[in-house]
């Protein structure tokens, strides 16, 4: 039987903390705790508590990644929100406000260079505002002033979908930095939609019918849209992050609120593991991968501040040998 020298080259090594940057296969004896351990990998993805946000509020919007997001606009549930907060994968602070208080806002890009379009004044709006890291400035107007729209990309290359005007939209528009032209029609349509990916490669998923929750997964390649696989769970007002082939979809509201977790590959979704607190209405860290990005706000019986972070199956993680 081999032994651990012979497989890994080096016998385990005695300290008094762990080390700060250990590699995959990694053991060592931590003999100030008196615990032997080594750095392997998660074989599942799972929810942590981050730090809460300053505003509670629902029917936000989220751009950025998981230790860079941005937080803005929503409803506190007595009033729109025009606030807009920055989280460093710690703690938030607060941001410049948008220039009108909205919710239900179309919103994409980075925490220094975000997009937020469309929402619910009222009544439905077009507006467009960009964000610098600092103050938003108005951009130009969406060609149809709707509310609960999906969106994709980057602040001079974005997709907005879907929305409810005083129907459910099915139209797509893309921005160029500028101005907004029309793109492909969906083959459905639905408020509260979720989106990931980029202008050329978007994904669209969940959202709220006239008949109720959908399931329904639409790909876009810059030009037209084709249907993708079904959610495991209908619901609407879900977050999402990620890219068309590798997505992550989270909360929402299906009869109720959920917590459930799904993740894409390209054809199919899959089940991982559930939001510590079932909510909807909720907003997330979209730029990031779908590995490792935050969930904020949203609403349980009332509007949240919390922040709950992804870490995706495969990231390195330190484990404890115990005797069994």
């Amino acid at each position: 039987m081999s032994t651990y020298t012979q497989l890994f080259g080096k016998q385990v090594t005695f300290v008094t903390s762990d080390p700060s940057n250990p590699t995959n296969g990694q053991m060592w004896y931590n003999s100030t705790s008196k615990t032997l351990k080594f750095l392997g990998t998660t074989t599942s993805g799972a929810w942590a508590a981050g730090g809460n946000m300053g505003t509670a509020r629902y029917t936000l919007t989220g751009a950025g990644t998981q230790t860079s997001a941005l937080g803005f606009g929503g409803y506190t549930g007595t009033a729109n929100s025009a606030e807009t907060e920055e989280y460093d994968g710690t703690s938030w602070t607060s941001g410049g406000n948008l220039g009108t208080a909205r919710r239900q806002i179309g919103g994409c890009g980075t925490q220094t260079s975000a997009l937020g379009f469309g929402g619910f004044v009222p009544p439905n709006s077009a507006l467009t505002e960009e964000y610098d890291g600092t103050s938003w400035t108005a951009g130009g107007s969406l060609s149809t002033a709707r509310r609960g729209l999906g969106a994709a990309g980057t602040q001079t290359s974005a997709v907005g979908f879907s929305g409810a005007t005083t129907v459910y939209s099915t139209a797509t528009e893309e921005y160029d930095g500028t101005s907004w032209t029309s793109g492909g029609t969906m083959s459905s349509g639905a408020q509260y939609i979720a989106g990931a990916g980029t202008q050329t490669s978007a994904l669209a998923f969940g959202g709220d019918t006239a008949t109720g929750a959908t399931a329904v997964t639409q790909e876009y390649d810059g030009t037209s849209w084709t249907s993708g696989g079904n959610l495991g769970t209908a619901r609407q007002s879900l977050g999402g992050a990620g890219t068309q082939t590798s997505a992550l979809g989270f909360g929402g509201v299906s009869t109720a609120n959920t917590g459930a977790t799904e993740a894409y590959n390209g054809t199919s979704w899959t089940a991982d593991t559930s939001m510590s607190t079932a909510r909807g209405f909720l907003a997330g860290a979209n730029a990031g991968p779908s590995s490792s990005t935050a969930a904020f706000g949203g609403k349980t019986t009332v509007a949240s501040a919390a922040t709950e972070e992804f870490t995706g199956a495969g990231a390195p993680v330190t484990k404890t040998v115990t005797a069994s």
